[in-house]
């Protein structure tokens, strides 16, 4: 199935801010209202797709994109949301009825031959922002997903200094040499704002946090950071029935407390503004 070309322009703004107060506009096809950085002038887009429900019964689920080829294999439209189109936690996505998360599907999309090239072509942020568009044009034309952005005032945490004051290290990296890498119970930065840093958190690791993270402590400069935890679900099943004191196995420190004992730093609960994408209308596709 051909995508029209003349609903990319409603696809390609895809900047994604974790905070916004900007005026939101009319709800328009899979549109965040959001600025992103310098767009290809020439359009790229997925030419074919093919969208089964998955039959397999299984609870596992695979994706992957290879020369501009992507291919999903049991996968929630919750989480092609997440994940390939907009780049957001999915507390931060709103509305729809119950299958989005509960229907699995089978898709393969192709883009024209050149794709792979072109996108190779393009600096990492555009490269991002690109897929971003083409997957938003997918939904929009498989599954007549139409969204619009707006702010809403949310549970969030602050990130401020800790009781004892800040313990971090002054990056000796250039400026404009930054970067981050996460894992199940690891995040590091390098040349990082805390500004930098709490948006890190809020994308990284919203599994952990689950709310957008707001900079408010104060502190300039730039960074190199690492942090070490044990996420929830080991910490409780290295105590599950045992007493880690009698049998000296430590189950380590949760997120929150990596953050204030490694860092200096401490996450407040409070409330703010949000930027979240509401879901206006969205159809079951049609299988081809």
């Amino acid at each position: 199935m051909r995508i029209a070309s003349s609903l990319f322009a409603s696809a390609i703004s895809v900047g994604i801010a974790a905070l916004s107060i900007a005026q939101t506009p009319p709800p328009t096809r899979a549109t965040p209202s959001t600025a992103s950085p310098a767009r290809p002038a020439t359009p790229i887009l997925f030419e074919v797709s093919t969208v089964k429900v998955s039959k397999s019964g299984e609870s596992g689920s695979g994706t992957s994109m290879h020369n501009g080829t992507f291919t999903a294999r049991n996968v929630a439209l919750k989480n092609l949301m997440r994940y390939q189109a907009y780049g957001i936690p999915q507390q931060r996505i709103l509305g729809g009825p119950k299958w989005l998360d509960s229907m699995r599907f089978d898709i393969e999309a192709k883009p024209e031959s050149s794709v792979a090239d072109q996108l190779q072509k393009l600096g990492p942020e555009q490269r991002r922002f690109q897929i971003q568009a083409m997957f938003q044009q997918l939904l929009a034309d498989r599954f007549k997903l139409v969204v619009h952005w707006e702010t809403r005032e949310l549970p969030v945490y602050a990130l401020v200094a800790a009781k004892n004051g800040p313990s971090l290290a002054k990056t000796t990296l250039p400026d404009g040499d930054t970067g981050t890498s996460s894992g199940t119970g690891r995040f590091t930065a390098t040349g990082i704002t805390m500004e930098e840093l709490s948006k890190a958190l809020t994308n990284d690791l919203s599994r952990e946090l689950g709310r957008v993270v707001i900079d408010k402590s104060g502190i300039a400069g730039r960074y190199d950071v690492a942090i070490k935890w044990t996420p929830e679900a080991d910490s409780a099943a290295a105590n599950s029935g045992t007493d880690s004191a009698a049998t000296g196995s430590d189950p380590g420190p949760s997120i929150f407390t990596a953050i204030q004992e490694q860092l200096g730093l401490k996450l407040e609960s409070t409330k703010g503004p949000v930027q979240v994408l509401v879901i206006d209308h969205v159809e079951m596709p049609e299988e081809n």
